[in-house]
Formats: structure tokens, C-alpha cells, sequence
């Protein structure tokens, strides 16, 4: 039986098309046309996409090379409601379904949407921003899938499998040449390596691109001059085993690595810190108010070189037993990240991050999945258990520059009547020799060492109530353990800080700026990264989580075309540690309470709860699929993290809620080879009215009753795709899709500067080549019209104040002297693709 299946998989040529929303896919080969061919595995069995009670977006591996999809920040164009975003590094890319999803720079916080490849959980969402390799499909499932996906889907899951090894051999080559200087090359062998019992598969790729951004370096060190460019390359082995017709085993093998400089950041409005700048740098400050930020010239003396491998084996069997079929997921995994950051973005040299070893993020995870399913005449039940142990490994440096004691004592000392500040103020305060206070190359190196161990109990069934009727009940016990061991140094001892602290310190700056400014200027010689109380702190913290989650799903088949279904679930992400340094921020009195360590930097588990009513409807012959969904979801205690210019902290937010429309459409028209597809979302995702708990310095004021950042209230994407003969031995095939988002603010703290507008990214392909697909040429481009938009943007770190003060909850223009930047979308690319199939 389990042979049977393998051959029949290896023969088939089912392609997916993904959709644009809800659960949209399409089954295309030569001879079918159909919407009954679509098959997904959402939850965790293969069915008919129009049998299954769940929101799922299904992109097939056809569909996926039309569109260029090579990473899950691609796969944005296919599916209205999903948003993926790259900050500091390719590392910390973040996606969000519906608007939700969790920050990506602090490591200490686990993601709102799972990423699962070949059904192996991965810790963070960057490691899904990579070469994918050879996809069989990719399934985006929305709303909270913690009942059969491993953990932490308390938003949704990206679901990737790539393509088996198969019984009959085959090899495909790819050369891409484009704009950037762009160049890859990949290829790929499959076939039988012992009769039929073994087969195999290797891929291998390797891609090259110039950067998207010009960056002036200033007086350096780094004399980079471009920036966001592309290195890397990957290999992925697979070996099928199919000892008979009762089992079969997979195994997996894969390595990546990237060697790039991302990510630099453009100004998109300059203050008036500029002035400051440029006079302890001896450069010409940035014009950004009246400069266009999308000429994407970058400023940085210190570059941002990323370095990120990740590696892992899994295995995976299949046995059929008289009871059921019993699956096993064994993994081992690492991925590493080691990067080199210009934290101030400017020409002057404030503050980095050195990649040397010392400024790194480790993940090691070893998880394993245990899950036996039947069926009957009435019930189809699953029963199943989840295993991971995680270890991070987190180390931090962050230094000062040569301008940062003299560009923070202008800063400090600035007037009226002054605007560029008194040289050597510092000096002046602590009576110490210039430069000697936050001396170069001096700063924090901290070290925290995290490890998560987790075990779940799941269950999924079925009951057929009546052959129309059924009724699907899930539920997962989850114990989760966290063990978190800090040590936190200043190089320097905070000498700083500590003479600031000092009585004597105390005095003396009193004398000069007065008692009432004393507090404000010590805090900010004694921010995180300076100051000496954190140094040579050690601190151990646990926390455990023991939390059920679940889902019941009712549908009713009123015909063979139209099938509805209502659920709720219960969603869980799992608390955690906030991996950066925190200090009190209640004021700052001269006895310097205000900078004060926070000890207990815990925060609690997020849960959610989510309510959908789905109809899909199969028209037309099955050639015509329409899919309409509403929900409703509600989070508690949601797990914000926001980058606060010097640190960033976790808030948990009490109330977050989405609701909203999905809707998808497909159509396989009477044109032979012509398919249109198309999908929309309504997302109206908003923080409660609460107050934000533990806000400091009032700098989270225009969240309560907001929408969230980086939420579109419409999305909507669509596809047209055409093949057609080209004389007797050719075919021609055009794809072109699109995604159109609404405006939405980019920034976790809202503030209006960061809104990006609503943006429409095309993407275009026209290929041709022989009927049998022995040779194809493809001209391409992607983001076809040049679409000028931000993915994040952000506070110039100690580059102005927004205004916002602990008794001011509403944002005023005039007083906003922020220094903004961002990191920009990718702009127009465009090559050729020489395909070859053997």
C-alpha cells in the first residue's frame, strides 16, 4: 500500500496554484482542469482543499517559479493578509497573518506564525528567508494552528514541503542572470539508487547580486560602498526508503549559507541632531526633508556584514499498522546569525556592533513528533506528541564610537541660543580628560544563555455525523519549561556612568546644570549600553508554562458544490525572557533610581481566541472555485516588542483584536491554458482601549485603540496565468501577478511619520521553450513598476525626541524632532532565467 502511493506520488504531475486569501489553490497538468485535484495536509492528513474546515492559502510549485517565489518574503504577492518584513538583518525577517505577528530583533521572542519545513518546526522566521530549494507546494494557514503545529502558531502557520526524491530519474538545471549583476546557478538529480527500494535527491544552488543601496562610509573604517546585496548558497540531499509496501522513510539533509551586508537604513526625514552630527564628524549632514530616501543612498561608517548558516538533518517514517498509520519526526537543527551593525545609521561614528565573534544569536533544537491516525466508518482520529529541546545562545556587544562621547555631550548641552553644544561637556560633568569617559571601542558585551524544553499532548478527530455533516474536535497539552542564565559586563567598568553616580559625581553635575536637570543628564550617561550597574551582573531566572489549547470545527455539505463550516480556537504562545538590557525608567532623581537594572525581565504566555465561518463553493463544472470567510480574534496579553531608540522592551498588551473578510477566487477558463486567480483580505486589527502597562516614558501613548503597525486594512492580490503552443514542438507560458496593500504605519510605537502608503508590486514573467520542457527561456521581473515603499521604519537611535512626555497622550507635529530612517522594499529586479530538464 505505502509503495503503491509512493509511485503514484512520483508519476503524478499535480501543480498547485496558489490563491490570494483564504484557502485558494488550483490543480493544473496537462489533461485536468479542476478544482478536485487540489490536496492540502492542514491538518496533518492529505484531503480535498474543499473538505477541510481551515483558512488555507496553497502555492504550488508551478505557480511558485511563475511568480519567483524562492523565500516566504516573496511568497507576500500570492497571499493578501500576509506581510513579511526585514529589519537590522535578513535574520530577523517577521511575518504576520491578519496583521499579527511578533518583532523580530529580539530573540528572547518566539513567532506569532510558524514556519515548518517538511514538517520540522523552526524556532524563528528568518530561517524561512533563504533559497527553499524545490518546492512541492507551500499551504499559509490562518488563525491559530497550536493543535497539530508544533508551537507557538497562535497567529498562523507557513507550511513548506519540498519536492521527494522519486523512483524515476530526472536532473534540472537553472542559470539566472539579471540587473545588480545579479547570477545563479542551481541544479538538481533525482532517481533510484537501489532498485526500487531507494531513491534519491540532491539540490544545490548558488546566488550573487550587487546591493539595492548606495552607502556613504564618511571617514570609515568601512569603505563599503553599497549595501543589501545578495551571497549565498545552499545544498539539500534527500533519500527515500521504501523497504516495502507497509513503510517508508525520509531523510533530510541541508546546509545554507549567507555572507552579505544587510541591512543598511535610508533617512526619510532628518532632524535637528544633523547639525550635531556633522559637527563632530567634520561630514556634511544629510538634506532627507527634501532629499527623495528612495534614491536609496544609505549613510554608514561601519557597514552591516551578516553572516548566517543554517544547517540540520531530519528523518521521517510512515508505517501503516493495524491500527493506524504512525508517523515519526526526528530533528536536529542549528542556525547561527553573526552580524556587524552602524546602530546610529549616520557618517558619524557613534555607536556599532562588531561582528567578531562576540555579537551572535545560536539556536541548536532537537524536536521530534510522534503522531498514530486511523479511521472508521465514523471517525477519523489522530492521536499525537510533541518533543523539543532549544538552546540559544545569545551574545551582544555593543560599543562606542570615536564621536560618542563628544556628540552625546553636544547633545546634552545644546540650547537656543547654542544649537551645536559645548565641546567636552562631558569632560566638564565627571572633571575628567576628554574622551576618556566613553572611550572608543569600549561598551557592553553580555551573554545570555536560554534553554526551552517542551512537551505536548495533542489530539485530532472527526466524527461523521452524517454523510453531510461532521463535527472535528482538537486538543494539545503543553508544558513548557525556560531556563535563562545572564551575564552582563561593561568593558570599561560604566567609568562613565559610575563617576556620574558617584556622590562627588553627583555634586559636581548638580553645580553646573542644576538640581532639577541632575536626574535627566545621569540618565543619560547611564543609558543600557553604558551604564555600571549592569557590569558584572550574573542573574538565573526559570519560568514554566502549562496551558491547553484546542479548536472545534463543525461543517455541513449542503451539495456536492458548496460546503460550509463554523470554529473556535484557542491559541497559545508561550511566554518568555526579554534578551536585552532593561532599566527602570520611573524618573530620574539624583540619587539615580532611575537607572536602576530590571531583574525580573519576564513576560507572560499570549493566548488567543478565534471564531471563523467559512462557505466554499465549487462552480461551474469545478472549474470555478469562490471561497468567502469571516473572523473574528481576540488576543490577551499579546507580546509586543518595540525598539525604544536605546533598548528594546516587551509589553504585554492586554487586548488585541482582528476581524475581518477572506475571500479567493479561481477559474479555469474555457481558453485552454489560461487561469486567473484572486484573492482578497479585510483585516481590521486594533489594540484595545486599555492603557499600555509599564509604558515608559510614555512612549507607547498611540497604541490604546489603534491599529496595529504594519496591518493593512485591505489587501488583495491576483494572477493571470497563460500557456499556449508555439507551432508544433513549442509553448509559450506568461504569468503576471500583483499585490496591493493599504496604507498602514510601519513603526510599533505609531507614530505618523512612519506610515506607508497604500503600494501596488507587480511581478511579470514570459517564458518559452520546447513542448516537452527539455530547454525554457524566461525574461522576468520582479516588482515590474518600481514600487517605492518602506518595510520598517524607525527612530535615528539618541537622534531627537517625538514630543510625547508622561502626561502627553497625543502626538504633536511641532514638537516631534525625530530623526527617522527605514528599511526600504526591494526595488525593480529584473533577468533571465535558462531553464533545462533532463
Amino acid at each position: 500500500m505505502r509503495f503503491t502511493q509512493v509511485l503514484c506520488g512520483t508519476a503524478s504531475a499535480v501543480v498547485l496554484a496558489g490563491l490570494g486569501a483564504s484557502s485558494a489553490a488550483q490543480a493544473q497538468t496537462s489533461d485536468v482542469q479542476t478544482v478536485d485535484s487540489i490536496i492540502v495536509t492542514a491538518q496533518k492528513r492529505e484531503q480535498n482543499l474543499q473538505d477541510v474546515p481551515v483558512v488555507v492559502t496553497a502555492v504550488g510549485a508551478k505557480l511558485l517559479q511563475d511568480t519567483g517565489v524562492k523565500d516566504i518574503k516573496d511568497l507576500t504577492i500570492l497571499t493578501p493578509g500576509l506581510t513579511v518584513t526585514s529589519t537590522s538583518s535578513e535574520a530577523s525577517t517577521t511575518a504576520r497573518v491578519r496583521g499579527v505577528g511578533t518583532v523580530g530583533d529580539n530573540p528572547g521572542l518566539e513567532s506569532s506564525v510558524g514556519v515548518v519545513i517538511d514538517g520540522v518546526y523552526r524556532p524563528r522566521n528568518g530561517v524561512g528567508f533563504g533559497d527553499l530549494g524545490e518546492m512541492e507546494r507551500i499551504e499559509v494557514l490562518k488563525g491559530p494552528q497550536g493543535t497539530l503545529f508544533g508551537k507557538n502558531t497562535s497567529a498562523g502557520v507557513i507550511n513548506v514541503m519540498t519536492k521527494e526524491p522519486e523512483f524515476g530519474f530526472g536532473a534540472n538545471g537553472e542559470l539566472t542572470f539579471g540587473n545588480y549583476d545579479a547570477k545563479g546557478a542551481a541544479a538538481s538529480v533525482t532517481g533510484p539508487l537501489y532498485e526500487d527500494k531507494l531513491a534519491g535527491r540532491i539540490y544545490v544552488a548558488a546566488r550573487k547580486r550587487d546591493g539595492y543601496n548606495d552607502v556613504i562610509t564618511g571617514n570609515g573604517p568601512s569603505k563599503r560602498d553599497q549595501d543589501a546585496d545578495q551571497n549565498f548558497y545552499t545544498v539539500r540531499g534527500q533519500l527515500l526508503f521504501v523497504p516495502d509496501d507497509r513503510a517508508t522513510f525520509r531523510v533530510i539533509a541541508d546546509y545554507s549559507r549567507r555572507d552579505e551586508n544587510c541591512c543598511g537604513a535610508v533617512q526619510i526625514r532628518t532632524g535637528p541632531t544633523a547639525a550635531i552630527l556633522a559637527a563632530v564628524s567634520g561630514q556634511a549632514a544629510p538634506v532627507a526633508t527634501t532629499a527623495d530616501p528612495f534614491e536609496r543612498v544609505a549613510y554608514s561608517n561601519r557597514g552591516a556584514p551578516a553572516k548566517i548558516e543554517d544547517k540540520g538533518v531530519s528523518l521521517q517514517g510512515d508505517i501503516d499498522l493495524p491500527i493506524g498509520s504512525l508517523t515519526s519526526i526526528s530533528a536536529i537543527r542549528n542556525w547561527r546569525t553573526d552580524n556587524g551593525q552602524d546602530s546610529d545609521f549616520s557618517t558619524a561614528d557613534i555607536t556599532y556592533r562588531n561582528k567578531d565573534g562576540s555579537n551572535y544569536s545560536e539556536f541548536t533544537t532537537y524536536t521530534q513528533e510522534l503522531r498514530l491516525a486511523g479511521r472508521s466508518e465514523k471517525f477519523d482520529w489522530l492521536v499525537g506528541a510533541f518533543l523539543a529541546d532549544e538552546r540559544l545562545e545569545n551574545r551582544a556587544n555593543f560599543y562606542f564610537g570615536n564621536h560618542y562621547e563628544q556628540y552625546l555631550g553636544r547633545l546634552l548641552s545644546r540650547s537656543a541660543a547654542n544649537p551645536a553644544g559645548v565641546p567636552n561637556f562631558i569632560a566638564l560633568l565627571l572633571n575628567r580628560a576628554p574622551n576618556t569617559s566613553f572611550a572608543a571601542g569600549q561598551g557592553l558585551r553580555d551573554r545570555y544563555d536560554q534553554r526551552a524544553t517542551t512537551i505536548a499532548l495533542f489530539t485530532n478527530d472527526t466524527w461523521h455525523v452524517t454523510d453531510a455533516f461532521e463535527i472535528t474536535a482538537g486538543l494539545r497539552y503543553t508544558a513548557e519549561k525556560k531556563k535563562l542564565d545572564t551575564y552582563q559586563t561593561n568593558t570599561d567598568g560604566g567609568v562613565g556612568c559610575g563617576t556620574a553616580l558617584s556622590a562627588a559625581g553627583q555634586a559636581r553635575i548638580a553645580s553646573i546644570v542644576g538640581a532639577a536637570n541632575t536626574g535627566t543628564i545621569i540618565g543619560n550617561l547611564c543609558l543600557p549600553w553604558a551604564n555600571a550597574l549592569f557590569n558584572g551582573r550574573g542573574t538565573h531566572q526559570e519560568r514554566t508554562d502549562k496551558e491547553w489549547s484546542g479548536t472545534i470545527k463543525a461543517s455541513y455539505r449542503f451539495s456536492p458544490e458548496v460546503f460550509s463550516y463554523a470554529s473556535f480556537a484557542r491559541g497559545y504562545k508561550g511566554g518568555g525572557f526579554n534578551l536585552d538590557r532593561t532599566q527602570s525608567s520611573n524618573g530620574l532623581p539624583s540619587g539615580g533610581a532611575g537607572v536602576t537594572p530590571i531583574y525580573d525581565t519576564s513576560f507572560p504566555a499570549e493566548f488567543v481566541d478565534s471564531y471563523e465561518l467559512g462557505l466554499k463553493n465549487t462552480l461551474f463544472n469545478r472549474t470555478v472555485l469562490f471561497n468567502i470567510s469571516g473572523f473574528y480574534q481576540k488576543f490577551t496579553d499579546f507580546q509586543l516588542n518595540t525598539f525604544l531608540g536605546t533598548s528594546f522592551v516587551v509589553r504585554s498588551i492586554p487586548e488585541v483584536k482582528s476581524k475581518g473578510v477572506d475571500a479567493d477566487f479561481l477559474w479555469f477558463t474555457p481558453v485552454r491554458g489560461l487561469t486567473v486567480q484572486s484573492g482578497f483580505t479585510y483585516a481590521l486589527t486594533k489594540y484595545g482601549n486599555q492603557p499600555i502597562p509599564n509604558d515608559p516614558g510614555n512612549a507607547l501613548a498611540l497604541l490604546p485603540g489603534s491599529r496595529m503597525s504594519l496591518a493593512p486594512k485591505y489587501s488583495a492580490s491576483g494572477s493571470l496565468t497563460y500557456e499556449t503552443p508555439v507551432g508544433d514542438n513549442m509553448k509559450a507560458r506568461f504569468n503576471i501577478g500583483a499585490k496591493y496593500s493599504s496604507s498602514y504605519n510601519t513603526g510599533s510605537d505609531l507614530f505618523p511619520p512612519k506610515v506607508q502608503k497604500a503600494f501596488t508590486v507587480v511581478n511579470g514573467r514570459v517564458g518559452i521553450g520546447s513542448a516537452d520542457e527539455r530547454w525554457t527561456m524566461e525574461l522576468w521581473a520582479q516588482n515590474l513598476l518600481n514600487e517605492k515603499y518602506m518595510q520598517v521604519a524607525f527612530n535615528g537611535p539618541l537622534q531627537g525626541s517625538s514630543g510625547l512626555s508622561a502626561t502627553q497622550s497625543t502626538y504633536n507635529p511641532s514638537l516631534d524632532t525625530i530623526t527617522y530612517d527605514a528599511f526600504l522594499g526591494a526595488p525593480r529586479t529584473y533577468g533571465v532565467t535558462l531553464r533545462s530538464r533532463f
